[in-house]
């Protein structure tokens, strides 16, 4: 396996729409497990979206744009309630089949839209930090623009986009890690996949252009940070 190059041309199980609904389904539902291994969230929230809603002084709307099953918001949700902040959490997934199942854990503060990002600007609506999570692998160099551009659009404070370190070693480690969940699921198909199609920080940097901050959010993370007046 090559991984020192993106693999732009390998296609994910789930990203088409004639997939098994069962197997896709289980898969958006065990995200959860997943995503705690590793995603890295709990530091960037930490990090970048906790400072950032607590210096407004006042209640907040965070958005995750491509949220899938929803599992993201749920956990950013019980970290800010945690912490004190009072944030009204919005997720957007504009596939029906992912909204069906996020919208088992809609929530008091917690809600799930079937939209994009393009029909959200057309509505005029704003949010004060936008997220989201291994969306940008998925898409392509004319996708990754828009999408950058329209998170952008959207949010009156910061854009965190967060997504997979393409390397070796979390090749391996997925695929070894994955195996007691991954029964029924597309989650160790995809997930490898998903690291072939991943990018390392200067290769993200040099997609998304100079109003972005790519790093290192872990040896397996990758995070774009952005503001619209930056």
């Amino acid at each position: 396996m090559n991984l020192s190059v993106r693999d732009a041309d390998v296609l994910e199980l789930m990203d088409d729409p004639d997939c098994d609904p069962d197997r896709l389904a289980a898969t958006l539902r065990r995200f959860d497990a997943v995503n705690r291994l590793w995603s890295g969230w709990g530091a960037t929230y930490r990090r970048r979206l906790r400072p950032f809603l607590a210096s407004l002084g006042r209640p907040a709307r965070v958005l995750d744009l491509g949220s899938g099953g929803g599992d993201l918001v749920v956990r950013l949700a019980r970290l800010a309630q945690r912490d004190g902040l009072d944030v009204r959490w919005i997720g957007a997934d504009p596939d029906p089949r992912a909204h069906a199942i996020a919208a088992e854990r809609a929530a008091h503060g917690i809600e799930f839209r079937r939209t994009d990002a393009a029909e959200l600007l057309a509505e005029g609506a704003r949010f004060d930090a936008v997220v989201s999570n291994h969306v940008l692998h998925h898409l392509t160099p004319a996708g990754l623009a828009s999408f950058a551009a329209e998170s952008l659009d959207l949010a009156d404070g910061i854009v965190v986009h967060s997504d997979i370190r393409r390397s070796r070693l979390a090749y391996g480690l997925y695929a070894v890690g994955v195996t007691p969940l991954a029964p029924g699921t597309f989650l160790r198909t995809d997930g490898l996949r998903s690291i072939r199609r991943s990018y390392l920080p200067g290769e993200l940097a040099g997609a998304l252009g100079p109003r972005w901050r790519v790093e290192s959010g872990s040896p397996f993370r990758v995070v774009a940070v952005g503001r619209k007046d930056a």
